[in-house]
């Protein structure tokens, strides 16, 4: 069997981290959130209110990218992966990666981000700066992207994505 290798993405505050670290416990790999893995000029960048470019991210899908090729065991990526340039990017070399992709509303999102602290993401400015960038997947276009409602509660919304991946990972068993 291969190894699982799952990106968990969608705009700031979607609960990609608490579903990817929940996803991750339940299929027995590591999780990662790409969020650890910006340089410090990104961090100050977002923490100052200001958009990350294409070029801010580069150096940081490639090393996404290269992070989910070492993992031989599987792993859950916590990844906002806004746009097909950046989800192909975590695809490359990567046979097999699969996306969930948590989606929600501005209004939504924007609530749970009132009730954050410590995060370096700042603003409404910047959410609505992700939504602008966000090209969302489709079955159509991106067949390894599964969509998922973010106003579902979690337990659920792990169980959608073990249940999609069922057949890739033995969990869940025959009859799903």
């Amino acid at each position: 069997m291969t190894a699982l290798r799952i990106v968990v993405m969608g705009v700031s505050g979607c609960g990609k981290s608490l579903i990817g670290g929940r996803l991750a416990d339940e299929l027995e790999v590591p999780f990662f959130d790409a969020d650890d893995f910006h340089s410090p000029a990104n961090v100050a960048k977002m923490a100052s209110g200001t958009p990350l470019t294409d070029a801010d991210r580069s150096g940081w899908l490639s090393d996404l990218a290269g992070l989910i090729r070492t993992q031989d065991s599987g792993l859950v990526l916590a990844c906002s992966a806004l746009k097909r340039d950046y989800r192909d990017r975590l695809r490359s070399g990567n046979a097999g990666v699969r996306f969930v992709y948590l989606r929600g509303e501005i209004g939504t999102i924007w609530s749970r981000h009132a009730s954050r602290t410590d995060h370096y993401f700042n603003g409404r400015a910047m959410l609505e700066s992700q939504f602008q960038t966000l090209e969302e997947p489709g079955p159509e276009s991106e067949p390894d992207v599964l969509v998922v409602d973010v106003r579902e509660p979690p337990e659920r919304i792990v169980d959608l994505c073990l249940q999609s991946l069922g057949g890739d990972t033995g969990v869940g068993g025959a009859d799903q």
